[in-house]
């Protein structure tokens, strides 16, 4: 294969097998990950529901996601994405499968609390793809990556609600839920079986040590630390939702513990943080060519925040804002609205490959642009409007938001081979911090002011990415041996 062209119809290529493999496996995971949307209806007849607490389950579906995607960007970077992915969507199945069995709304809740784990899947597939494919194809590949797998969510919108309505009764939709859990554990062993984490003869780098990111001067230590506040912050939003206060899920007493166990555990994580770049504080920072800028990886988190944060928060209300809007049926409604996320299909390749070719920062500082007049047209959207012209509107700034989160992660592999998992998963998580963010502030405002809240927010993204630096050149791993490897990351 050329070092310019990439073609996903070669599967004859053990890099393209690998590409179709975990874009699959990334597929399942977002299928399970949004079982919960298309069956809104359902489950508020079937729970008897408020409002009040289907906004607080699309709010838990988000929130685990935070930290999980933290976490399994360390131990991708440590096991590899081979062993973590597998673990991940056979533990995927039995989440799905509880959810499925729940009789209670607490049962929901927890159920649903529990599955946001699943959606740190993605985080896997970008040091997969990133180890698989050189620069100059990075972006494509991880723009098919991201956008077939993303396709998930629409998928479930599509498909949930005719496969419940095919098993019928008042317990089709529960029947639907364990296919799909099974579909995803029987995967995870295939996916074992067939994927590798590195092509043949490549060496796989991982962190000199694990338990925290790795900086390269004292002043991206102190700007590390704080960008892990708003993750916690985000997640102590979320108890107060569920407090008293907001919807009553939780007891005062137990929201108290969570601000108490939120704090302490950025104790530790600082402490890990800390514990990880000790020599480089003692040093005053690391050699110059070892060193990369965490501004990069602030930048990249603060334009996931607002594309990825925002399609998730999206695709979590699309259904209901069109049965709400225009009368329709829950099996139309998602049909409907799934087409926010069927661009996932073309948009977020379409993103990796203009960065590719017109040049990383200037492409996100289009999408971002596209982004905010993508969402102040959906903010018109109203009754009165063609539905037919509704939903090409959100065709349209879907294909914005997602050409962004492409470009995003057409940089992640390029700042850091070995900590490619890492700062894919803190990028991930800002993701849905700010889709916790916005399901929050939804959850005050009606649906217009929700989408223009949302359009004013690209402004941050666009001013933050005004100062990123083009990866250029070549960056150094040590190989095993102790020499050094430089690779090409423009």
């Amino acid at each position: 294969m050329s070092t310019t062209r990439l073609n996903p119809l070669d599967v004859k290529n053990p890099s393209i097998r690998t590409l179709h493999f975990t874009w699959v496996a990334f597929f399942i995971t977002f299928v399970v990950w949004f079982t919960h949307a298309p069956l809104g209806s359902v489950l508020t007849e079937a729970f008897g529901l408020s409002k009040a607490q289907w906004k607080a389950l699309l709010i838990l579906n988000v929130a685990l996601t935070i930290p999980a995607r933290v976490v399994i960007g360390m131990l991708v970077d440590k096991l590899g994405p081979r062993k973590t992915y597998s673990a991940l969507l056979v533990i995927s199945g039995g989440l799905c499968a509880w959810f499925a069995s729940a009789q209670t709304y607490e049962q929901l809740a927890m159920a649903r609390f529990a599955m946001g784990f699943v959606g740190a899947g993605f985080v896997i597939g970008i040091r997969m793809v990133g180890e698989w494919f050189p620069a100059r194809q990075v972006g494509l590949a991880e723009g098919v990556y991201g956008g077939w797998g993303n396709f998930g969510s629409a998928a479930a919108a599509m498909s949930i609600p005719s496969i419940a309505l095919a098993f019928g009764g008042e317990n089709g939709w529960r029947y639907a839920l364990y296919s799909i859990a099974a579909i995803a554990s029987l995967y995870g062993i295939f996916y074992y079986i067939v994927a590798r984490d590195t092509p043949k003869g490549s060496t796989y780098f991982k962190p000199k040590k694990s338990g925290g990111m790795e900086v390269s001067t004292p002043r991206d230590f102190y700007f590390l630390l704080a960008m892990t506040v708003p993750m916690y912050l985000a997640l102590a939003v979320l108890a107060w939702k569920l407090s008293p206060s907001g919807v009553g899920l939780l007891g005062q007493t137990a929201v108290n513990i969570i601000y108490v166990g939120l704090f302490l555990l950025y104790i530790l994580q600082t402490s890990q943080i800390y514990r990880v770049n000790k020599e480089m504080l003692k040093n005053g920072g690391v050699g110059e060519m070892f060193r990369f800028k965490f501004k990069q990886v602030a930048i990249l988190d603060l334009n996931y925040f607002v594309t990825f944060g925002s399609e998730l928060a999206v695709v979590s209300m699309l259904p209901f804002f069109f049965m709400d809007t225009f009368g329709l049926s829950a099996v139309t409604a998602g049909l409907l609205a799934s087409g926010f996320a069927f661009m996932n299909l073309v948009a977020r390749p379409a993103g990796g490959l203009i960065s590719d070719k017109l040049g990383r920062r200037k492409s996100l500082l289009i999408f971002m642009v596209g982004l905010a007049v993508g969402y102040f047209m959906m903010s018109q959207i109203n009754a009165g409007w063609a539905i037919p012209v509704a939903v090409m509107v959100t065709m349209i700034c879907s294909f914005f938001v997602q050409s962004g989160e492409g470009a995003v992660f057409a940089i992640v592999p390029l700042v850091q081979r070995r900590m490619t998992g890492q700062i894919a998963g803190m990028a991930g998580a800002y993701g849905n911090v700010g889709a916790v963010v916005f399901l929050t502030i939804f959850s005050f405002v009606d649906a217009s002011t929700f989408f223009m809240i949302i359009a004013a927010s690209s402004s941050v993204g666009f001013i933050a990415t005004m100062f990123l630096d083009e990866p250029e050149g070549h960056v150094a791993e040590v190989m095993p041996d102790g020499s050094v490897e430089m690779i090409e990351v423009s």
